[in-house]
């Protein structure tokens, strides 16, 4: 382990997912310092990384390790001094579950870490409840000035303090401006684990690129994939792409790839998707993006949210070679900040931060409390094995022992289990009730 420097800014972060640990480490790093000291703690659940998955996104921490909820808050407990910020990259319950958990571990305690809390990409559904889940941390972030103006309106509309919607960016924008075609020209396929969920869609969308590559055999074809069979990310996904692409004759100018998405984009020359955050990082890098209209523009896909961004279109007119003319006031709203302003995308949200460390900072105070959502909270507070009051229920797991080798392999072993009962059990239980 590196030797630390007193004065090097200390984060923990605690994501439940690998899109969501990128999110949570880029932007510690953006909050602080390049060279943050970072400390990792990964939710147990069904979507931990695995360290493949921790590799492929290329975020390193001085420390890593797998814990429960009951057991970070523990940690926090002992030490409240010994992180400046702490960085909550979770699930909205999840996140609500450790605010209630943290104000219960630092009672009296004024000189405790600054809490950051947002969202790992686009927000376009359950805009209120995943809001007031994340209420109570000192910063919300909004990746940009439209998520700001939704953010403070919710909290407003309900009368709790919205003082800590704090507008920035995305914090892994960034790559090389697109300038002119490769050779191959290459069209990239943005996958996304649960848009669209039903096999009919997916097939279609599959069968659509396949029918491209055809259509265009001077063309390279990639179907980018966010994680292997087996292994979950964010969203559940139930019918991967992998296992319909064997079910198809590909042609040769189409490949399946996986890796860092910026490393793919380097090398993209059209990136087509459903609603993926992807179509972000392209847009910022000034390469042509497509939101599918294929299967509608629907709330339930998450494409309605580029309405107006002159990025609508579907594969006929793909095929037929049309490209998006991207409107520019639309994506400077979304903090895509593709006129070079991206470097100044976190100046507020640090300022808020040294705000926040040179005082006393008072007790977190989520909005949901026993008194304002009594059948709510506690069922949220429960699954993470915490009392109504943020206290530990009894029988929670300890947190001053590393799991025995015989855990770990239950622990794999069950999640495996959860893996296949999503992607192989779930599918044919469904068909046979539709019969």
């Amino acid at each position: 382990m590196p030797a630390r420097n007193e004065k090097t800014p200390r984060v923990a972060v605690l994501a439940d997912s690998d899109t969501r640990w990128k999110w949570g480490a880029l932007t510690a790093a953006r909050l602080r310092s390049e060279d943050v000291a970072l400390d990792g703690f990964l939710l147990r659940g069904r979507a931990t990384p695995t360290p493949r998955q921790l590799t492929e996104v290329g975020v390193r921490a001085d420390r890593l390790r797998e814990v429960t909820a009951v057991e970070f808050l523990r940690e926090m407990e002992r030490a409240p001094e010994e992180y400046d910020v702490v960085v909550l990259a979770l699930v909205g319950g999840a996140v609500q579950a450790v605010l209630h958990g943290l104000a219960h571990a630092w009672r009296g305690v004024t000189r405790r870490p600054v809490v950051v809390t947002g969202y790992v990409g686009v927000v376009y559904e359950k805009l209120a409840d995943g809001l007031l889940l994340r209420h109570g941390a000192d910063v919300v972030l909004a990746n940009s000035a439209y998520d700001a103006d939704r953010f403070r309106a919710v909290y407003e509309g309900v009368g709790a303090d919205a003082g800590s919607v704090t507008e920035c960016a995305l914090p892994f924008l960034g790559g090389t401006p697109y300038d002119k075609p490769h050779d191959p020209y290459t069209v990239v396929f943005a996958a996304q684990p649960s848009v669209p969920d039903t096999v009919a869609d997916r097939r279609y969308l599959l069968e659509r690129l396949v029918r491209h590559a055809k259509a265009h055999p001077d063309r390279e074809v990639l179907l980018k994939l966010r994680s292997k069979p087996g292994e979950h990310t964010t969203h559940i996904e139930e019918t991967p792409y992998q296992k319909l692409a064997q079910r198809l004759e590909l042609p040769p100018n189409v490949r399946l790839v996986y890796g860092n998405m910026g490393e793919v984009l380097d090398r993209t020359d059209l990136l087509v998707t459903v609603s993926s955050t992807a179509a972000l990082e392209a847009l910022h890098r000034r390469i042509p993006t497509v939101l599918l209209t294929d299967l509608g523009v629907r709330e339930a896909l998450g494409n309605h949210h580029f309405t107006g961004s002159g990025c609508l279109l579907s594969w006929d007119r793909i095929d037929a070679g049309e490209l998006p003319a991207p409107d520019p006031d639309w994506v400077a709203r979304q903090g895509v900040a593709a006129d070079g302003t991206y470097g100044q995308a976190f100046d507020g949200a640090r300022a808020r931060v040294e705000t926040l460390l040179a005082a006393d900072r008072p007790p977190l105070e989520p909005y949901y409390s026993p008194t304002t959502a009594p059948g709510y909270l506690p069922r949220i507070l429960a699954r993470h094995h915490l009392a109504p009051d943020g206290s530990p229920l009894p029988g929670a797991p300890a947190g001053d022992r590393d799991p025995s080798a015989v855990r770990r392999v239950v622990r794999r072993a069950a999640r495996g289990a959860y893996r296949h009962g999503v992607q192989r059990v779930a599918p044919v239980i469904r068909r046979m009730g539709e019969l």
